[in-house]
């Protein structure tokens, strides 16, 4: 089959897609009150979380593989088109702050490029050839994770990204909200989230864009607790880089050590900001050059590092 005729075999399967359907119970919106179509949306959105509890181990098995890549040197990519894309670019610019994982680890490729993260860009997603070279650019290889996103399972740039991800050898995701998609054939691991026709139809900005920001989620958080990002619950990767967050590190110290403000408070402020090396001097006596020494020895992993 030739890439022009599986294109249009692509929009025509667009019609059929649950997402794309009108459902007649939300046909009289326009004259609801304000606060009834509210109520509409809300009931609405709250099916999204059991139609992401039905595919929960299909989730896991990609975070496992995800997570296994990255503590092995590769990279996370996500790539999506429009409100997926957009999706993927605010999970991946949340891992630096919340995680301190360098800028390179979690990145989002959009279709139309970073122009499209803040609007719309015209038919970039329907141009196969540039998500595949969106891979190359990126030198995409074995080590990496790519997780593809579009709603309707079908987006040619996303497709062709996560093809031409997975014949380089990388470990390929499919992320839709549609069942039996094109991304799911495409992918390795795929995650069908089936969350059935819009308030809108066709808007999947509303229960798709939703689902897909629950499996980003999971996705990137998982991945670095599985990574030793985290210790116990708490963030204790995370940039201080206001002081909204310096009182959440000195909380957190506190609440993990049982220290006083003043003595945590210190011990942030000889560790250079660093939450974890903080911890690791008031809970074991030393200072801040051996405390560095020992969680560098133990992986950046709080947990062992605190162990005798």
């Amino acid at each position: 089959m030739s890439e022009s005729t599986e294109r249009l075999e692509a929009r025509a399967l667009l019609a059929t897609l649950a997402t794309e359907q009108a459902d007649p119970k939300y046909a009289d919106i326009e004259g609801l009150t304000t606060l009834e179509l509210a109520r509409t949306m809300n009931e609405a959105d709250a099916s999204v979380p059991a139609a992401v509890a039905k595919v929960l181990p299909d989730i896991a098995a990609a975070v496992d593989a995800v997570a296994d890549r990255l503590a092995k040197g590769g990279r996370l990519r996500y790539v999506g088109a429009g409100t997926a894309g957009r999706m993927a670019v605010m999970d991946a610019a949340e891992c630096p702050p919340t995680f301190s994982t360098d800028p390179e680890l979690v990145k989002a490729i959009l279709a139309g490029g970073s122009a499209a993260a803040a609007g719309a860009v015209e038919g970039t997603e329907d141009d196969d050839a540039a998500g595949a070279a969106a891979m190359a650019a990126e030198h995409i290889g074995p080590a990496d994770a790519v997780v593809g996103l579009a709603a309707s399972g079908r987006t040619p740039f996303v497709v062709a990204a996560v093809r031409e991800a997975r014949r380089r050898g990388a470990l390929t995701v499919g992320l839709s909200c549609n069942t039996d998609t094109l991304l799911s054939d495409a992918a390795e691991h795929r995650i069908e989230v089936a969350v059935g026709p819009e308030v809108l139809a066709g808007s999947t900005r509303l229960k798709s864009g939703t689902a897909q920001k629950f499996v980003l989620n999971m996705i990137s958080t998982i991945s670095m607790v599985r990574l030793g990002k985290v210790y116990h619950n708490y963030m204790v990767d995370m940039r201080v880089a206001n002081s909204k967050l310096a009182a959440r590190a000195v909380r957190m110290i506190r609440e993990i050590t049982g220290a006083g403000a003043p003595e945590a408070e210190a011990a942030l402020a000889a560790s250079g900001d660093h939450v974890k090396t903080a911890v690791v001097m008031l809970e074991l006596g030393i200072d801040a050059p051996e405390a560095k020494a020992r969680l560098k020895k133990a992986e950046g992993r709080l947990s062992k590092a605190l162990q005798p």
